[in-house]
């Protein structure tokens, strides 16, 4: 017997579902018959929502950049400089163990210069940017601060999330030493 179908479903329970696929199974298994499926609705149903696999899809990068951005402003509360550069980078981190396949839909927007998905990612960069602020950053180097600190936390994520790193060595202090390198780096003028 099929599940009973589900009346008047909102986008967030529709999309802490996709979520939760991605997760579990990657974001390429979020597919609308899948999606329908875990729902206990027909697919067709989901077109209330959003227009097809490609509006999924963004509306998953924005929910994604949403759920990380409450994160990584959760984890600066109170702290400022070194401590909410360490803090944000760690939140950052286990935000991608915890949730792989909804950080992987924030890379996925069929149009990532759409200007809804484009708000959605700006609010974690202003958030950088404040905390960078205690450096007294400006102007152009601001941009480059911020454009290596994602680099590093994306990368040391997208390399731990593809088995890169097999030596025994503990992950996390590795991230420390990589943060407090990149702080002393800003520093220096």
């Amino acid at each position: 017997m099929s599940p009973r179908p589900k009346v008047g479903l909102e986008l967030t329970e529709i999309l802490k579902a996709a979520a939760e696929l991605a997760d579990q199974y990657g974001m390429q298994e979020v597919t609308l018959a899948n999606l329908a499926k875990k729902l206990g609705i027909r697919p067709p149903s989901l077109y209330n929502h959003f227009d097809g696999l490609g509006g999924l899809r963004k509306e998953m990068a924005i929910y994604g950049h949403e759920q990380l951005y409450e994160v990584l402003a959760q984890s600066a509360i109170g702290v400022s400089g070194d401590e909410a550069v360490l803090s944000i980078s760690h939140a950052y981190v286990d935000f991608t163990r915890k949730h792989p396949g909804i950080y992987e839909a924030t890379l996925m927007a069929p149009d990532m210069e759409d200007d809804d998905v484009q708000r959605a990612g700006y609010r974690i960069v202003d958030l950088t940017v404040r905390v960078l602020q205690a450096y007294r950053l400006e102007g152009d180097t601001a941009i480059h601060a911020v454009r290596g600190f994602r680099s590093i936390l994306h990368g040391f994520s997208s390399l731990e999330q593809r088995g890169g790193f097999k030596m025994a060595v503990n992950l996390n202090e590795s991230l420390e030493i990589i943060i407090k390198a990149f702080i002393h780096g800003i520093q220096v003028k």
